[in-house]
């Protein structure tokens, strides 16, 4: 068992926003994380052994979260076996014009991400001359996104912010070689 806590990858994300102008709220607020580490201290990741090599991804975003600037907050978890090997809450650069445009710049940043990962894990099943490696699932619940990442081109000009996006994703579900790395869309998620 490991002392790493993803559960509070946000709300730490979120309150070290503040650490050069710290007001009483958000002082409030590190104290609360605090005081939910004290009556979580016994939790942590306990990886189990299995055979089967389940790999996965979620991405989501808060579209216009922050009410200060109306950027968007990223965020991503890759579940190895049932168990978080990485993850992360970062605060868009730019402000999304849209949900979906929020979202796809999440999913992008859960693909980059993804893929470091699994060349990583490529790498250690080849040692271990399994050299097929795990196949990633990235799921991602906004509607729009799917269809923009399924049919990048109809979406272009709409998004001008995040071409890169929908072509990123789009190239992951091509990419040949070993078929080890895939986004198959599926009903309201990718799956």
């Amino acid at each position: 068992m490991t002392a790493t806590r993803p559960d509070i990858a946000f709300a730490v994300s979120y309150v070290s926003r503040f650490m050069e102008n710290l007001q009483v709220e958000h002082w409030m607020a590190v104290k609360r994380i605090l005081r939910y580490l004290q009556g979580t201290k016994s939790d942590g990741i306990c990886f189990k052994s299995d055979d089967k090599i389940d790999f996965c991804g979620y991405s989501d975003a808060d579209w216009a979260g922050d009410h200060a600037d109306r950027k968007s907050t990223s965020g991503y978890a890759l579940i190895l076996m049932g168990d978080p090997v990485s993850w992360g809450s970062k605060k868009q650069s730019s402000v999304s014009l849209s949900t979906s445009e929020a979202e796809c710049i999440a999913l992008s940043l859960a693909i980059q991400e993804g893929k470091w990962v699994h060349r990583l894990l490529c790498e250690i099943l080849d040692a271990a001359e399994d050299k097929s490696g795990p196949k990633l699932k990235i799921m991602e619940d906004n509607q729009s996104c799917i269809k923009m990442t399924k049919n990048p081109v109809n979406h272009v000009e709409k998004t001008a912010a995040v071409k890169k996006t929908p072509r990123q994703a789009a190239s992951s579900v091509e990419a040949s070689g070993r078929p080890s790395f895939a986004i198959p869309v599926g009903t309201g998620m990718y799956q």
